[in-house]
C-alpha cells in the first residue's frame, strides 16, 4: 500500500472535507475555526463565491494556455490589476507558481542585472525549500540540514529582534544596523553584493516586524552602494499585515517585490515585480516555466484582488487584527508562560517561554493541539517552534475574531496547566 512521506505530517488531525469562510468542516462534521488560512493561503477565505466563480469558468474555458508560448487574457487582466497595488515604478511582471520559485526569480534577477554575485539575508528570514531558496532560509535549521554544500553566496545578517535579544526596538535596531555595516567591512565588500533579501515582517522566523528604521536604513546602504532591496513578501503581501503589503508600514520601497501565498486564494501562483528598466536586465531565457501564470489561477487572482477591493479587506484586516492582538494581549497579561505577543495586521503570534525566558517549545506544542479540541486550528513557527500563530482569513469578522480568542483562552489554560 502506498502512503504520503512520514514527513509531511499534519499539523492537526483534521479531516477536511469542505471550507466556507472562516471555517473548515471535518470528516467527522465538526466545524473548526480556522486561524492557519493554508499557511496564509486562502486570504478571501474558503471558498469565496466569486473566486470560485472565476475559476469555474476558466476552467470550463481555458485551463492551460503556457504563457511562453501563447497569451491569455487571464494573465493580462492579472498583470493589469497588479499594476493597481504595486509600489510606482515596480511595472515590470513575471509569474511563476510558487513561493521559492519567486524568490529565485529574484535572485537571479539581482545577480544578472548587477552583475554581482553575493546576496545577504537576514537571520530569522524564510524564503523557501528548493537548493538556491534553502540556501538564503535560516528560519530553522531543518530546512538546510542534510543536503549541503549550499549555494554559495549568502551572506546573513542579523534581524533586529528585539525579544530574542532582550533589548528594546531601537537598541535592537542600532545593533542590526551596526553589524550590517560590520560585514560590509570583513565579509563581502559593498562591490560583491547583488542584493539584500528581507521581509517585513519575518514569518517562519516568529513573526518579529522589521521596523521602519531597520528597513530604511537598508535602503540608504542600498542606494550608497548601488545593490538592490528586495522585499520577500510571500506572506506578508496582499492586505494580510493592515496593509496591502507588509513594506507600507514602513515608508521603504523596494527594487524588487516577491509575493505569492495570498494572491490567488488558495491556487499555486507566485511571481516578482521589478521596474521595467531593471527587468530587461534578466538574460533571455532566465525567466519561464511550464506552469507559471496558469489561466486558472490567474483568474482566480483576478477575482482575489476584486474581493480585497470591493470588500475593503485591508482595512479590515486592520481593524480585526487590532481588536484580535488586544485579546492575545489579554490573554498573555495573565499567562507567564507567554512572552511575547507581536505582529501586525492579521498576522499575530504568541511567543511561549520556561520560567528563566528560555524558548518553551513543548508548552506552545500543548497549547496549539489544545486549541484543537476547542475547535481552533492553529499552526506553530519560530527557530525553537516555540511561537503560535494567527493567521485567519481577510474575511473574518467580530464574531470569528472572539470565537477564537474564546477557543486561545481555553487552550492556554489546558495547555499551561492554569487553573
Amino acid at each position: 500500500m502506498t502512503t504520503l512521506s512520514e514527513h509531511l505530517r499534519q499539523a492537526t488531525p483534521v479531516v477536511a472535507e469542505r471550507g466556507e469562510g472562516v471555517h473548515l468542516y471535518g470528516a467527522d462534521g465538526r466545524r473548526y475555526l480556522d486561524f492557519t488560512a493554508g499557511i496564509g493561503v486562502t486570504s478571501t477565505g474558503h471558498c469565496h463565491p466569486k473566486v470560485v466563480a472565476a475559476a469555474q469558468q476558466q476552467v470550463a474555458t481555458l485551463i492551460h494556455g503556457q504563457y511562453t508560448t501563447v497569451m491569455h487574457r487571464p494573465l493580462r487582466r492579472l498583470t493589469e490589476k497588479l499594476g493597481e497595488v504595486l509600489p510606482e515604478r515596480l511595472d515590470s511582471l513575471f509569474f511563476t507558481n510558487s513561493g521559492s520559485e519567486a524568490v529565485e526569480a529574484a535572485l537571479r534577477l539581482a545577480r544578472q542585472a548587477t552583475g554581482r554575485p553575493n546576496i545577504v539575508v537576514c537571520q530569522g528570514g524564510f524564503h523557501g525549500r528548493t537548493v538556491a531558496a534553502a540556501s538564503m532560509t535560516t528560519s530553522n535549521t531543518k530546512v538546510r540540514t542534510g543536503f549541503g554544500p549550499m549555494m554559495g553566496g549568502v551572506v546573513v545578517t542579523p534581524f533586529p529582534h528585539a525579544f530574542h535579544y532582550g533589548w528594546d526596538m531601537e537598541t535592537a535596531t542600532r545593533f542590526a544596523l551596526r553589524e550590517f555595516d560590520q560585514l560590509l567591512r570583513t565579509v563581502s565588500d559593498p562591490e560583491d553584493i547583488a542584493a539584500v533579501v528581507v521581509e517585513p515582517v519575518l514569518g517562519e522566523g516568529g513573526y518579529v516586524p522589521a521596523g521602519a528604521a531597520f528597513l530604511q536604513g537598508l535602503r540608504e546602504r542600498a542606494d550608497r552602494h548601488g545593490f538592490l532591496l528586495v522585499f520577500d513578501e510571500v506572506q506578508t503581501g496582499v492586505g494580510r499585515t493592515g496593509k496591502f503589503w507588509g513594506h507600507d508600514h514602513y515608508g521603504v520601497r523596494p527594487d524588487i517585490l516577491v509575493t505569492a501565498k495570498g494572491l490567488a486564494s488558495g491556487f499555486p501562483l507566485s511571481g516578482i515585480a521589478a521596474p521595467a528598466e531593471l527587468m530587461r536586465r534578466a538574460r533571455p531565457g532566465s525567466q519561464g516555466g511550464t506552469y507559471g501564470g496558469n489561466a486558472v489561477a490567474c483568474a482566480a487572482a483576478v477575482a482575489t484582488l476584486e474581493v480585497v477591493e470591493e470588500e475593503k479587506l485591508v482595512a479590515n484586516a486592520a481593524a480585526m487584527g487590532a481588536r484580535l492582538r488586544a485579546g492575545l494581549e489579554e490573554v498573555a497579561a495573565r499567562t507567564a508562560a507567554i512572552g511575547d505577543v507581536r505582529g501586525l495586521g492579521l498576522m499575530l503570534a504568541s511567543e511561549f517561554v520556561t520560567e528563566d525566558g528560555e524558548p518553551d517549545a513543548a508548552t506552545a506544542a500543548r497549547v496549539q493541539q489544545a486549541a484543537v479540541d476547542e475547535g481552533l486550528l492553529l499552526l506553530t513557527c519560530g527557530p525553537a517552534g516555540n511561537v503560535v500563530r494567527m493567521i485567519p482569513a481577510l474575511v473574518v469578522d467580530e464574531a470569528g475574531v472572539d470565537e477564537g480568542l474564546r477557543a486561545w483562552a481555553a487552550a492556554v489554560r489546558t495547555g499551561t496547566g492554569a487553573a
